[in-house]
């Protein structure tokens, strides 16, 4: 079925929601995944660097293979993000702080615990299959571009660097970190290392940052 042409204005919405969603992509992507042609992608894409809501940036290359220059990829700036998230978090923060002010900060824990959990239940059958620190690394990795984190792994001395170049939850965990360290624990545990978090989104940094060392394999067994 030919791609279709652009011609709702919603359009535009849909195009950033998806960059929201996902991480960086190209116009190919996204002419691909919404089913547009890439002109018409394009000038929507244009519009949007434009407004300052997205920023065009050069994509980040694993290794030097393939041939010509790579495309362009198009990520969320703060101000994007600002516009397309709060929307759905501020209900999300709304919620959470009910939730602190009627049953105290233990309540909120739990809940952190309880998401950092699922992960953990989802995660751990997948982590005990590899045999390397870097392959358990590079799962974790998939899983959480799988969620919209555009997670990837850099090479580190005696460690790895995994980068989580999005967070779908960033408005919210910057006023609750608690999010955020339930989440860099359950890495840990799936891990079997002690991981350090460098920098985040929700602080105000470009990209979520954690360095993991490595270590040999230690099944987690799932969640205790």
């Amino acid at each position: 079925m030919p791609a279709r042409e652009v011609e709702d204005p919603r359009t535009r919405d849909l195009v950033a929601r998806a960059i929201l969603e996902n991480g960086p992509m190209s116009a190919v992507v996204l002419s691909e995944k919404l089913g547009f042609t890439p002109a018409g992608i394009r000038r929507h894409l244009d519009s949007l660097v434009a407004e300052g809501l997205l920023v065009a940036r050069e994509p980040h290359v694993v290794n030097g293979r393939g041939r010509g220059r790579p495309s362009k990829v198009f990520v969320m700036s703060d101000a994007g993000r600002e516009k397309f998230e709060h929307s759905y978090d501020d209900l999300a923060v709304a919620a959470l702080k009910f939730m602190q002010a009627q049953m105290g900060p233990e309540a909120l824990m739990a809940f952190a615990d309880s998401r950092a959990a699922d992960i953990e239940g989802t995660l751990a059958p997948i982590i005990d299959s590899q045999t390397s620190s870097a392959a358990r690394v590079d799962a974790l990795a998939q899983f959480l571009t799988a969620e919209g984190y555009a997670a990837s792994v850099l090479p580190r001395v005696q460690g790895e660097e995994l980068c989580q170049h999005h967070c779908p939850i960033a408005h919210v965990a910057s006023q609750f970190p608690q999010l955020c360290e339930a989440e860099t624990q359950a890495f840990s545990r799936l891990l079997g290392t002690h991981v350090q978090r460098l920098a985040t989104i929700a602080h105000g940094d470009g990209v979520c940052t954690t360095y993991i060392p490595n270590v040999s394999h230690t099944p987690t067994g799932g969640i205790r």
